[in-house]
């Protein structure tokens, strides 16, 4: 059920990635950039470098980290395990401070999304950070648990997509208008959801095993 639920936020946080440069690259190419109807492309076209330091060693850190949580992997390739443990944590770190860069300079759900990203971008931070020391101790089950708590930071980039679609849906319903993208007034709501949904869920998993 586990493995499930986190390739379905992969593949959620994959077609969010997919959508988003279909929309910016033809404007970044050209130069241009989108008109003020689509603020949330417009974000991203006028910020391209943090962006794109934000988005690609995530999207790495996200891809890498099941193998590194599975149990079964980790047993048949623990050389690799090692290895590829010493290139997500870093992309994970590099990640987390530009979505701290981001949220705190031009959050698209303005103050709202901002404390959000405040607040899970230095939960990140810290449980890699802590990930990384207990490794180093030779903490193993202590680096496993820091280990969880960070992919399900990281996974709440889908938990946010799907808050969005239902604070779409209620908005749409009580002001009869179809939603169909982000919009300023929910996004900032959909990112503590978001964040705050597949945080608890880590938590009640290491506390049931």
């Amino acid at each position: 059920m586990v493995t499930v639920l986190v390739a379905f936020g992969i593949l959620t946080v994959l077609g969010t990635l997919s959508e988003l440069l279909a929309e910016s690259i033809p404007h970044l190419s050209a130069g241009t950039v989108p008109d003020a109807d689509d603020p949330y492309t417009r974000s991203y076209v006028l910020h391209p470098w943090p962006a794109a330091l934000h988005i690609v060693p995530g999207f790495i850190y996200l891809l890498g980290a099941p193998l590194q949580l599975s149990a079964r992997f980790r047993r048949k390739h623990l050389t690799f395990h090692r290895r590829l443990g010493r290139v997500l944590i870093p992309a994970g770190m590099v990640a987390a401070i530009f979505a701290l860069v981001i949220g705190l300079t031009h959050p698209f759900g303005g103050v709202v999304e901002g404390s959000a990203t405040a607040v899970f971008g230095l939960w990140l931070l810290t449980c890699l950070t802590l990930a990384f020391v207990a490794v180093r101790r030779r903490d193993i089950a202590q680096h496993r648990r820091w280990m969880i708590r960070g992919f399900a930071v990281a996974i709440g980039i889908a938990g946010i997509r799907l808050w969005v679609g239902v604070l779409g849906a209620i908005q749409s319903a009580v002001t009869d208008v179809v939603v169909m993208s982000p919009q300023q007034g929910t996004y900032g709501i959909a990112f503590w959801l978001g964040f705050s949904s597949t945080v608890l869920a880590g938590e009640w998993w290491l506390r049931r095993t």
